[in-house]
């Protein structure tokens, strides 16, 4: 069954820019109202997704909050309680994404990357959860975003790529336990946002890796997670959303 999501809540952390931004936007140009998470990004940006969002004739508010830990979940999801009652979809998407190779990680960068990427979305899984069991019937849908460290291993990223697999893990033990109300998935994203530190030059060549010989579009996976919310008979599913990088050893 294809679930229509006007009027829906949909909560996408780290929703201020780049992908979370692509992912919000397509939840809410298919109706539902949206709640903008973000840490650290400036008024600015913040302002004008709320905006660009808004215009899709949508209600959306923004949330700065650490959901890294329990204080700033709890204040999260205070808000979304207060401006809307409920919550139907949750998409974790904030991560951070270091460089680091295994013997040069020190404990607090450790640390750190696994509260932003892992204990953060088991924090908002189990809120939003407790949530969702209150809907009129009971459900909801959850979406977490992976990368290649949850494929294989990322000696240069390593506590990114270690983070990853255990989202991945996350998951598929997420999907046993929350079912049948609650269904959960992942989507795997290949190259499909520059990062800051490559070159144009540089991020050509991470598309000439892919089968497709190019890279891609936040609004790529932004599909694939609208595609996961709305449909009602898949849960612990992984979509590969990467050219098909992933049929490459490394």
């Amino acid at each position: 069954m294809h679930i229509d999501l006007t009027e829906k809540i949909a909560l996408v952390t780290g929703s201020a820019h780049r992908v979370g931004k692509s992912i919000a936007q397509e939840l809410a140009d298919r109706g539902a109202n949206i709640v903008v998470h973000y840490h650290s990004s400036d008024d600015d940006t913040v302002r004008d997704t709320l905006q660009d969002i808004k215009s899709l004739g949508v209600d959306a508010i923004a949330v700065q909050a650490d959901v890294s830990t329990q204080q700033g979940v709890g204040k999260l999801f205070s808000s979304v309680v207060q401006h809307f009652g409920r919550l139907d979809i949750l998409v974790n998407s904030a991560s951070i994404f270091p460089k680091g190779e295994l013997l040069d990680i020190g404990l607090d960068d450790w640390n750190q990357t696994l509260a932003v990427n892992l204990t953060g979305p088991f924090l908002c899984t189990q809120a939003a959860a407790e949530l969702m069991q209150k809907n009129t019937p009971p459900g909801g849908s959850i979406v977490n975003i992976l990368d290649r460290g949850a494929l294989s291993p990322w000696p240069e990223r390593a506590h990114h790529g270690i983070s990853k697999a255990a989202l991945g893990m996350l998951t598929q033990t997420s999907a046993i336990s929350l079912a049948p109300s609650i269904r959960v998935n992942a989507v795997l994203p290949g190259p499909v946002m520059k990062p800051e530190d490559l070159s144009d030059e540089q991020w050509r060549k991470t598309g000439e890796k892919t089968a497709l010989q190019r890279t891609g579009a936040g609004e790529d996976v932004a599909r694939a997670v609208a595609y996961l919310v709305s449909e009602s008979y898949v849960t612990g599913t992984t979509i590969h959303v990467n050219g098909g990088r992933h049929l490459y050893a490394s």
